[in-house]
C-alpha cells in the first residue's frame, strides 16, 4: 500500500502500480481488500481464542467498539490532516472502511455459527448485487455502472455531499453502498480463519484453503459476467475473486513458512506488519506533510516532495523508472521505521 501510493510522479506509474480505470484489475488493487480479508481472518483467531478462554461476550463487544472507534477516528484524522475543515472532512476512506468491517463481521461473529456467517456473505453481496442493478437512479435507470449513472455514486452524492473524497467530489470508493460487500470480504476472512482453527493437519487445512481458493477465483470469473469485477465499486464478483487470490496466497505462504520452515524469507514483512496501521498512518502523514512544506525558488514555489523527487530522483532515469525509485526509497524508508519499532518492541495496538 505504501509503495502504491506514494510514487515519486502519479502521471508516469508503471501500470500494475495503478488501480484499474473502472472495470477489471490490477496487482495495486489486491492491496486493500487483501487487507480487509485479513482483518477477517484475525477476527477469528483473536476473539476464538477469548471466547474459548472464556471471556464474556459484553468484554467482547465493549473491546470491538472501541478498536474499530479508534480505527475510524484514524481515519477521520489522516484525511483532516493538516487543515481540518470539517465543511469538507472525508467521512469514508480506507481506515473508516476497516473500522466498520471489523465492527459489523465481529458481532456477526460472535452472534452466530459458520453456517450462518456463510448466509450473511451470500446475503450481502446478492443485496449489493440487486441494488447495483435493480435499484433505479434519477436521470439514469436502473442497472447503470459506468461512473455517473450507478447507484453506489448516487447514494454517496445525495447522502454525503462534500464530505465525498476530495479527488472525486461526488462519490467514494469507499463509499456508503460498496461498504455491504466490503463486509462480505470480512466475512470470507473470518471463513478463512475458521479453516485455521480446524481440527486437522496443517497439510490437510492448507489444502483446503488452497482449493477453496480456486473455487472463489472461479466464482469471481464467472460472476464477472453479470457484475463486472470492479475495486472502486467493490462489486460481487470483486469480492468473489480477490478473496480466492487471498486464499490462495495464505495456503502458499502457510506452504512456505509452516510446512517447508523458510520463516527468515519472511522477515522483512513480519516486521512491517507487526505495527501495519501505525506504519500506513506514519506514510500518510509524512507524504500529506512533504506536500504542505512550499519552498520558493527561481522556478517559483513547489512542495518539498515535489523538490525531492525533482533533486534527487528525477535525473536518475525515465519518468516511470524515476517515480519507480522514489516509491522504493520511500517504502524503505518506512520500512526502517518499522525495524526500529520492533528492534526497540515498539508494538502499537489499538
Amino acid at each position: 500500500m505504501v509503495l502504491v501510493n506514494d510514487p515519486g510522479d502519479g502521471n508516469h506509474s508503471y501500470g500494475p502500480l495503478q488501480h484499474a480505470d473502472w472495470h477489471g484489475w490490477t496487482i495495486t488493487d489486491m492491496v486493500f481488500p487483501s487487507f480487509v480479508w485479513i482483518v477477517g481472518v484475525a477476527i477469528t483467531l483473536s476473539l476464538g481464542s477469548r471466547v474459548a478462554a472464556g471471556a464474556s461476550k459484553r468484554e467482547l463487544f465493549t473491546q470491538v467498539l472501541r478498536r474499530a472507534a479508534i480505527i475510524y477516528a484514524l481515519g477521520l484524522f489522516v484525511y483532516g490532516f493538516p487543515h481540518f475543515n470539517l465543511a469538507t472532512q472525508r467521512a469514508l476512506g480506507v481506515l473508516q472502511r476497516i473500522a466498520i468491517c471489523y465492527l459489523v463481521s465481529s458481532v456477526i461473529y460472535l452472534t452466530t455459527t459458520w453456517r450462518a456467517q456463510i448466509a450473511w456473505i451470500v446475503g450481502l453481496m446478492a443485496s449489493y448485487w440487486m441494488l447495483m442493478t435493480l435499484a433505479p437512479v434519477p436521470g439514469y435507470g436502473a442497472g447503470r455502472l459506468d461512473v455517473e449513472g450507478n447507484f453506489a455514486h448516487y447514494i454517496d452524492r445525495l447522502v454525503l455531499g462534500a464530505h465525498n473524497y476530495s479527488e472525486t467530489r461526488t462519490w467514494d470508493p469507499e463509499g456508503i453502498v460498496s461498504t455491504l460487500p466490503s463486509i462480505a470480504t470480512a466475512l470470507l476472512g473470518v471463513m478463512a480463519g475458521h479453516l485455521l482453527r480446524w481440527g486437522r493437519t496443517l497439510a490437510e487445512r492448507t489444502t483446503a484453503m488452497f482449493f477453496l481458493g480456486q473455487l472463489l477465483l472461479a466464482a469471481g470469473l464467472i460472476a464477472d459476467l453479470w457484475l463486472p469485477i470492479n475495486k472502486k465499486l467493490w462489486t460481487s464478483s470483486f469480492t468473489l475473486f480477490m478473496a480466492g487470490i487471498d486464499f490462495t496466497l495464505l495456503a502458499m505462504f502457510t506452504c512456505v513458512v509452516d510446512l517447508a520452515g523458510y520463516r527468515k524469507a519472511v522477515k522483512p514483512l513480519v516486521i512491517m506488519g507487526m505495527n501495519a496501521i501505525a506504519i500506513y498512518m506514519l506514510s500518510e502523514l509524512t507524504d500529506i506533510s512533504l506536500n504542505a512544506i512550499h519552498l520558493t525558488g527561481a522556478a517559483g514555489e513547489i512542495s518539498l516532495r515535489r523538490w525531492i523527487y525533482l533533486s534527487w530522483f528525477a535525473p536518475l532515469g525515465s519518468p516511470e523508472n524515476a517515480s519507480l525509485l522514489y516509491a522504493i526509497a520511500y517504502t524503505l524508508l518506512m520500512w526502517v521505521a518499522a525495524w526500529v519499532m520492533y528492534r526497540k518492541k515498539w508494538f502499537i495496538k489499538v
